[in-house]
């Protein structure tokens, strides 16, 4: 069974970090909200932070793409190697209890931010472990093995895993059983191409769809995702730019919008839409402000049931 998912990175191009300055006014928005407030013991800050905006009393991270699909059974399955690979590395070394361990890596794409985490995954050092990277680029082992070839690491892909590794090529377009997960990619567009994923496990049903452009006068394309998200109870969606930048100065940039992520998933009947992928230039004011604003788009457009829609976050989890 397909209980829901886990997010360890969801930052795209490349990690970023809450920098001395981003943290103080953090404290200064926090201090302000609680003048006047009584702050007399634990229970009562735990209070005050819950009833805070989440941009002021959390962070939405900044670890590049990593998303955990939790799943029945020992096995693990993750999507992508971005810097998120790394804490969910350790959160599984810490579950080991000292039994080998079987990893499933499904790759969106090749690219370095959702790559870059696997040098640093602990797991794939142990000797006895499995780690499976399936994947619908020709090149997937290649781009594995480059990015730790000297000069640009110090140790070399075949000392780091220790694990059994295996490569698995999945053919765009045709379902392969994983575990108890019925997999399927489709070609999306962006430089260098890159894979969606449609994981169905009896009725429950998860889309992880991220560095996509979405042409909004291609008819054909419009259909082809609409039937790759349908009905299903979550999509992950790249919604790195607002609208006015996706198809103006950075068309071509091989991402979407939180726009039309709201509008394929109104068209497919989906249940819940995750913007993902954040532009690394937006603090988390600018985030929840988007967030805002695509609930409000959903809101006015909304036909039926209505979707529900939640901006991804290092730690959240969603139950499907």
């Amino acid at each position: 069974m397909m209980r829901g998912v886990r997010f360890w990175g969801t930052r795209g191009s490349l990690p970023v970090a809450l920098t001395a300055a981003g943290l103080r006014a953090k404290l200064r928005g926090v201090l302000q909200s609680a003048r006047g407030v009584a702050l007399d013991d634990d229970a009562a800050i735990e209070r005050f932070l819950d009833a805070q905006p989440f941009a002021l009393a959390g962070t939405y991270g900044g670890h590049s793409s990593c998303v955990q699909l939790l799943v029945d059974g020992d096995d693990h399955y993750v999507c992508d190697m971005g810097s998120g690979l790394r804490p969910f590395g350790l959160a599984a070394m810490a579950r080991r209890a000292g039994r080998p361990q079987t990893f499933h890596v499904f790759m969106s794409h090749l690219h370095w931010d959702h790559i870059m985490g696997a040098p640093f995954f602990v797991p794939g050092f142990i000797p006895g472990n499995r780690v499976v990277i399936y994947g619908s680029h020709r090149e997937l082992e290649l781009a594995l093995r480059r990015q730790s070839d000297p000069p640009s690491f110090p140790v070399g892909f075949d000392v780091i895993f220790g694990a059994k590794v295996e490569f698995v090529h999945l053919e765009p377009g045709v379902p392969q059983a994983v575990g108890p997960l019925r997999v399927t990619t489709l070609l999306q567009r962006h430089a260098g191409d890159s894979y969606g994923y449609r994981f169905e496990a009896g009725e429950k049903v998860l889309v992880y769809s991220t560095d996509s452009e979405h042409p909004l006068a291609d008819p054909a394309h419009t259909e082809r995702f609409v039937g790759f998200f349908r009905d299903a109870d979550l999509v992950i969606f790249d919604a790195m730019y607002s609208l006015a930048d996706a198809i103006s100065v950075k068309a071509d940039w091989g991402h979407s919008s939180n726009v039309v992520g709201v509008e394929l998933c109104q068209l497919a009947g989906a249940r819940q839409l995750a913007l993902y992928h954040h532009e690394p230039v937006f603090d988390d004011t600018q985030i929840e402000q988007m967030l805002a604003e695509t609930r409000r788009l959903e809101e006015i457009t909304r036909s039926g049931a209505g979707l529900r829609i939640v901006a991804a976050y290092d730690g959240l989890e969603i139950p499907l």
